[in-house]
């Protein structure tokens, strides 16, 4: 297996689209299989031709892709790069013996209902459950369904990792653009499944620490949750048996913060649902990060931006631009720890980042950060592009996040181990 990655940011797209097949070629080195194309809003009038310019370098190459409001990618100096809001143009070739490479485009009106067998999603996508693909998955933020899709393909492909980011312009989301094979689209979502010698780690860093306990919700109907009990053994299961209201619990959370958390708690305040029901020591990462999108004073209740259920836990987090780039670098740790990904040759691995549009520079006040955070840990090629909506795991399922960055590392499934 091999990668390669160089990112143009040349004004004109003819000049653009030549130097990152030339140069991607070159440094492959050998004929390339996949295809990866993330380019900027600011070509979205010459989209319709992007295509037809990487094809006539690549005929023979499946290719997808996306536009971005920023494009991550590789400069001329070797070190990764994020352009955010100017003309850019990131492609990703890879040379994948072993490794069978299927794209797809999907409309809305061909997914199945959601009570379908797993057989109609595998048809769909024409792909067997027992080939164990990797998905990349790129979707359109307005007509692809993405949170049906993603479901979907949970249930039919439930050990599969997925990852991937909803097309953006970064100005008003629209048109977007999706690139599959020799076309263009502006609906729906396009991906790739990757079967064989290949596997998918993930990283989902949501920029978010929690605070105060966690705690059980005893009642709740649809995303309202009614009534909580605090959490507050060691191991975060055991209650102290005192129900309350969801807002009297907040206020009380919020009154025992520092100064700084509670300023921060006025504008930056979330909620992280537990995944893992089993899990009794929660740590970062743990969470699937919701929007706390409401209050009711007078029932005491909270709405969130996701479905809940009698006997979740649920904790509330915090979010800020420190707590970012500490949540990554956290996860990052834990990652390098854990997983042994122990090459020097950086041409057997790659990494995609898949980046909220809220993040960047008008986060950390800084370019380049996540991306060169994630090199400073794993020296390996990186692109992608900055998301309308971030795909990643969490748990076992997968889900469309917001404020988040999602990491998607590539390698060789024999010959490395990994989590």
């Amino acid at each position: 297996m091999r990668w390669s990655n160089f990112l143009s940011t040349r004004p004109s797209l003819e000049a653009a689209v030549k130097e990152v097949a030339e140069k991607s070629l070159e440094s492959l080195g050998t004929t390339a299989d996949l295809g990866l194309v993330f380019i900027s809003s600011a070509f979205t009038s010459e989209y319709p031709r992007v295509m037809p310019l990487l094809k006539e370098h690549l005929p023979e190459t499946v290719i997808i892709g996306c536009g971005g409001g920023g494009i991550v990618g590789m400069n001329e100096y070797g070190k990764p790069e994020e352009v955010e809001q100017q003309t850019a143009i990131s492609l990703s070739l890879a040379h994948l013996p072993e490794v069978t490479v299927k794209a797809f485009h999907i409309s809305a009106g061909q997914l199945p209902d959601l009570d379908s067998s797993p057989d109609r999603w595998c048809n769909l996508i024409g792909v067997p459950t027992a080939d164990e693909p990797q998905f990349i998955i790129l979707g359109d933020p307005f007509s692809g369904k993405i949170n049906d899709l993603l479901q979907g393909l949970d249930y039919a492909y439930p050990n599969s990792p997925k990852v991937g980011g909803l097309a953006s312009s970064g100005v008003n989301g629209q048109n977007a653009g999706l690139f599959c094979e020799n076309r263009l689209y502006q609906e729906g979502t396009v991906g790739v499944s990757l079967s064989g010698n290949i596997i998918l780690e993930t990283i989902v860093a949501q920029g978010c620490r929690p605070i105060g306990q966690p705690y059980r919700v005893t009642e709740g109907e649809r995303n309202i949750v009614l009534e909580l009990e605090e959490l507050v053994s060691s191991d975060q299961i055991v209650s102290n048996g005192i129900k309350q209201s969801p807002l009297a619990a907040l206020q009380n959370l919020v009154q025992n913060l520092n100064e700084k958390d509670r300023k921060l708690a006025e504008n930056s305040l979330f909620v992280g649902i537990v995944r893992d029901e089993f899990k009794q020591n929660l740590e970062q990462g743990d969470f699937l990060i919701r929007n706390l999108i409401g209050v009711d004073p007078k029932a005491g209740a909270i709405a969130i931006g996701d479905k809940v259920r009698t006997g979740q836990r649920i904790q509330f987090h915090l979010r800020d631009a420190h707590t970012s780039a500490e949540d990554l670098e956290i996860l990052l740790q834990r990652y390098r720890r854990e997983v042994a990904l122990e090459t020097k040759d950086t041409n057997n691995a790659a990494a995609l980042m898949f980046s909220c549009l809220g993040r960047g520079e008008g986060l950390y006040g800084k370019p380049n950060f996540d991306s060169r955070l994630f090199s400073s840990y794993l020296d390996i090629p990186i692109s992608g592009f900055f998301c309308n909506g971030e795909i990643g795991p969490v748990g076992s399922s997968t889900f469309l996040h917001g404020y988040t960055s999602v990491f998607g590392i590539i390698n060789i499934k024999h010959k490395y181990s990994f989590m």
